[in-house]
């Protein structure tokens, strides 16, 4: 799929990321994930930062029903992800975050 191409071939998500920084630069910055085998996506990632999904996921008006919630680390970790078409990339938000410890029945009363 990459062979051959070049950073023009990025220039859609680039072009999307520029367009990210001008219009959302106030909110979280995530870990940005650009790679030549899906040159017309654009991950934003945050780790150890949910709340910093939930902002982005409600500047890019990305309903809560859109987004898929799994577990990972043997259910230690939650995972969020969501992803929506956005100035011709599809842009994919993913938040990972510690799932709380069980609270025990007997302080829980």
């Amino acid at each position: 799929m990459s062979e051959g191409l070049t950073l023009d071939g990025l220039a859609v998500s680039l072009r999307v990321l520029r367009l990210l920084a001008v219009d959302f630069g106030h909110l979280p910055a995530p870990t940005i994930d650009v790679s030549p085998i899906f040159p017309d996506q654009l991950g934003l990632r945050f780790h150890d930062d949910l709340a910093g999904f939930e902002a982005w996921r409600e500047a890019l008006g990305i309903v809560p029903g859109a987004v898929v919630y799994r577990e990972q680390g043997d259910g230690s970790t939650r995972v969020l992800k969501a992803s929506v078409d956005y100035a011709g990339a599809v842009l994919e938000l993913i938040g990972y975050g510690d799932v709380p410890a069980p609270v025990p029945a007997a302080m829980a009363a």
